[in-house]
């Protein structure tokens, strides 16, 4: 079964009396294990794409089902649930919760989830190597380099097995080295673990790594390639 499926999707912005397009009618489709980039320039649609598949935004027309949940008729309920157990999330911004160390980062949704401690502590110990930051767990945000803010990231995506993570503009503050570096160990992650990532990126750094590339022109997929 299909991740994603959205079918004649459509998102209209008001900004005063006018009405903005930002998707016209998207029809995609992922598949479990994919490793896909969003392509586009500023303004061509990607990250409202993103939102609106992870139930962060609401379409104007159109049928988005993630996980088998149509988001469009499912609660307020329900779609937390999902964004909760089925969905991790990579902003650009890292959106660490400072008071945190990058331990408690990578635990949170997993407290939310009610999970043991013992169960807890496995998990993120085991994510925190995977992504390279063992021996650091018990840094803050503010002690930590912007490439190991978004790996706690990554770490925090994770940790509950999503059914698939979706990264917005993830290296847009990194260095291009430690964006290589990031997206090394996501396609590390894929590969291995078959987490499933779609990216909405303008890096050709995550182009060296996806297998499909939707490209996004003023709202419509102008180019959809795999590789």
């Amino acid at each position: 079964m299909a991740i994603v499926t959205t079918e004649n999707l459509c998102k209209e912005y008001l900004q005063g009396a006018l009405s903005v397009p930002a998707l016209r009618g998207i029809n995609l489709t992922i598949e479990p294990g994919e490793f896909t980039a969003l392509m586009g320039p500023s303004g061509s649609g990607k990250t409202t794409l993103l939102n609106i598949v992870g139930g962060l935004d609401a379409p104007t027309s159109g049928r988005v089902v993630v996980d088998g949940v149509d988001l469009a008729r499912a609660s307020a309920a329900e779609r937390s649930k999902l964004r909760l157990n089925r969905l991790g999330f990579v902003f650009q911004a890292y959106n660490l919760i400072p008071v945190l160390s990058a331990y408690e980062n990578a635990e949170f949704v997993l407290l939310l989830q009610g999970k043991s401690v013992a169960e807890r502590k496995q998990v993120v110990l085991e994510m925190l190597e995977e992504v390279g930051l063992q021996g650091l767990g018990d840094r803050r945000p503010n002690e930590l380099s912007g490439g190991q803010q978004q790996r706690v990231a990554v770490a925090r995506a994770i940790a509950s097995q999503p059914a698939l993570v979706l990264a917005d503009e993830p290296t847009a503050n990194l260095d291009s080295k430690t964006g290589h570096e990031l997206i090394d160990t996501m396609a590390h992650l894929n590969q291995e673990h078959g987490v499933t990532f779609v990216f909405a990126t303008h890096d050709p750094k995550v182009l060296e790594h996806a297998r499909r590339v939707v490209q996004l022109v003023d709202g419509e997929i102008a180019e959809d390639i795999r590789r």
